[in-house]
């Protein structure tokens, strides 16, 4: 996910497209699949968090692809190719509606937290283009989280279309032009002799081992490449999904790895890891290679891009998870009649409030905690913890589906499917495992207050929430049209 961008839903369960006229089927090309893919994952922003290990970043971007990514993409394949209807349906009908919801609702809850994480970042970046001393400054990245997070609320609710082609533009003018030239500025960089702030020889191409702390940083990569799930539901317009899906998800995985492996390693090379902010780090880079070629004043012109990329990247996803989620409510009745309603251009403007005030109470937290790097890390790992949820549901319903309806037509089965599921499985829950121990680049704050928040956090949002909601819904939640 280009957020690390929340995963697109597909319409619910039960509903059926209006019938027309028999039209001939498009198809696309293994190769278009693989750029989309691509496109929908990689960015920037981690590239920060992993340039803390060096060359160890290769090792630490690797493990998460082979045990998380590529589980994801083929199992998701599968169930997109069988059923309609996103993660609700597919885990509604492998496991139970339930945890169908649950899963649903995880997509949606990731954001509480992901939108603080993401709008960090922003402010961050854009303090190197008006003071850079604000990239640290906890209350300045409070106000920026509130004011363009209700600013993109404010948009979203009008429905303006134009938003989507802008932040299409900018994921790419802000994502891959910035990336291509931080790497060709680092080699360059070695090129006249410079040494490199991180050792690059084979000794340091595994991460050093000081017991778990030393590889929790592994955790933020999982969140980097979650949303493979989103291009499943293509596997369809593919000619033979058979052989060209499995060459699609190998291709994009390499164009990945290379569009997360090399700004990490650049960004090594010119920052000291001792002095690497999680937020900024990126433009903290940037400044560096800049002022070294004498031309500093570029970092502004970076910096206005990235944050172009975010603020559209955020813009187009706002009221997508949002979406799935009412959809699904409306249908089942899971949320009460007035955070089903939608405004007059048919956008779910009650929920994203509800979702705002929760955002803002977390914003706000960065005002009063003195790291902005560590609170950024805390809002990373409770987004990802609870999206991790999701990929749990997801890979024990593909197991079952195939005990329960191994005889529905797919497009796609995955080869060793509970070698596969079970690989992802068991990577999920080692990445929540480790979640909870905080990185040696923690600050110094106190073990159980790191506990209590990351705990809290994927408790609250990501169980009692939506046990809450189960619990007490009413049979008049349902919407009208759903009624029996």
């Amino acid at each position: 996910m280009t957020l690390t961008e929340p995963a697109r839903e597909t319409p619910a369960a039960g509903t059926h497209p209006t019938p027309s006229a028999p039209q001939a089927q498009q198809f696309i090309s293994w190769v278009t699949l693989a750029m989309m893919t691509t496109a929908s994952v990689a960015n920037l922003r981690p590239s920060p968090s992993m340039a803390l290990y060096g060359l160890a970043a290769v090792f630490l971007y690797l493990v998460p692809a082979v045990v998380f990514l590529l589980p994801t993409a083929l199992v998701s394949a599968e169930l997109a190719s069988g059923w309609t209807g996103g993660v609700y349906r597919w885990v509604s009908e492998g496991l139970s509606k339930p945890l169908g919801f649950l899963a649903v609702w995880c997509q949606f809850a990731m954001t509480i937290a992901y939108y603080p994480s993401l709008l960090a970042y922003v402010a961050s970046t854009f303090a190197y283009v008006i003071d850079p001393r604000l990239a640290d400054n906890g209350l300045y990245i409070a106000v920026v989280i509130v004011v363009v997070y209700w600013a993109g609320v404010f948009i979203s609710s009008r429905g303006t279309k134009a938003v989507a082609g802008l932040a299409g533009m900018g994921l790419v003018i802000g994502t891959l032009i910035p990336g291509v030239v931080l790497v060709v500025l680092g080699l360059v960089f070695l090129a006249q002799g410079n040494p490199s702030a991180a050792p690059m020889d084979s000794g340091h191409f595994l991460p050093p081992w000081t017991g778990l702390a030393s590889l929790v940083l592994i955790v933020n990569n999982f969140l980097s490449y979650a949303g493979m799930e989103m291009n499943g539901v293509h596997v369809a317009s593919l000619r033979e999904p058979g052989k060209q899906f499995p060459r699609s998800v190998f291709a994009a995985t390499g164009l990945v790895l290379l569009i997360f492996i090399l700004p990490a390693l650049a960004i090594s090379w010119v920052m000291p890891g001792e002095d690497l902010s999680l937020t900024a780090g990126v433009m903290q880079a940037f400044q560096g290679f800049f002022d070294h070629f004498g031309v500093g004043w570029l970092t502004k012109v970076v910096g206005v891009l990235l944050v172009a990329a975010a603020l559209g990247g955020m813009l187009t996803w706002l009221a997508g998870p949002a979406k799935g989620l009412l959809m699904v409510s409306r249908q089942e009745g899971y949320l009460p009649p007035v955070l089903q309603k939608l405004n007059q251009r048919g956008v779910p403007r009650n929920i994203m409030v509800a979702q705002g005030a929760l955002t803002t109470l977390i914003a706000l937290l960065y005002a009063f905690i003195p790291d902005v790097s560590s609170a950024y890390w805390i809002f990373s790992v409770i987004t990802t913890q609870i999206y991790l949820v999701v990929y749990l549901l997801m890979f024990a319903a593909v197991i079952r589906l195939r005990r329960t309806q191994p005889d529905r037509p797919r497009g796609f089965r995955v080869p060793a499917v509970r070698l596969v599921a079970g690989a992802g499985f068991v990577a999920s829950v080692a990445a929540m495992c480790i979640g909870f121990v905080p990185p040696e680049q923690f600050g110094g704050g106190p073990l159980w207050r790191y506990l209590l928040t990351v705990g809290g956090g994927l408790l609250v949002l990501g169980f009692l929430a939506p046990l809450a909601f189960l619990k007490f819904r009413k049979p008049h939640w349902v919407a009208p049209e759903h009624r029996a």
